[in-house]
């Protein structure tokens, strides 16, 4: 894999609307590790619809090595209301497989981490699956803590839809 690899400089940069079938490479990615394919059903179009235009509902840096797509890394800006600042939420990184081992996900980490900042950023959180260890350990050895004092809660499908058609307080 990265031993494969010639030396050769990461070039990082910010995704555009042409990028939106590498994002989905990306998404695949995480899929195949995960074992989760059939999960993945947004499309490029979906991807170029909500993360390009006037109002980009996220941000995302493509890690490209010798002009080849090598990993990616997805993002969109949050807010901490009890430190009163802001950040970002990393929703996903990816690298291809062949270019693990070569430093792209820490790359990708630096550079988002850089990007926030230098939005006025202090922060960054994620969350990952339970079953990539992996990725557990990356993010632990650089730095970002695991804790255990929250969980992540969520409503899609016809949960979401349910929550969202009650206008009473459902009490």
């Amino acid at each position: 894999m990265a031993a494969d690899i010639p030396n050769q400089p990461v070039d990082i940069r910010i995704a555009t609307a042409e990028d939106a079938h590498l994002i989905h490479a990306g998404l695949m990615i995480i899929a195949r590790h995960l074992e989760a394919k059939g999960k993945v059903t947004a499309t490029p179009g979906d991807l170029r619809k909500h993360g390009f235009g006037p109002q980009p509902a996220f941000t995302v840096l493509v890690a490209e090595i010798g002009g080849e797509f090598a990993g990616m890394c997805l993002f969109f800006q949050s807010f901490s209301t009890w430190r009163g600042q802001k950040g970002a939420y990393i929703q996903d990184i990816a690298v291809e497989e062949r270019f693990r081992g070569a430093g792209i996900g820490v790359a990708l980490l630096r550079h988002t981490a850089a990007h926030v900042r230098a939005g006025g950023g202090t922060y960054l959180r994620l969350s990952v699956d339970a079953k990539n260890v992996s990725a557990q350990h990356f993010y632990q050895r650089m730095g970002l803590a695991w804790s255990e004092e929250e969980r992540i809660h969520a409503a899609y499908g016809d949960a979401f839809e349910a929550l969202a058609g009650q206008h009473e307080s459902g009490v």
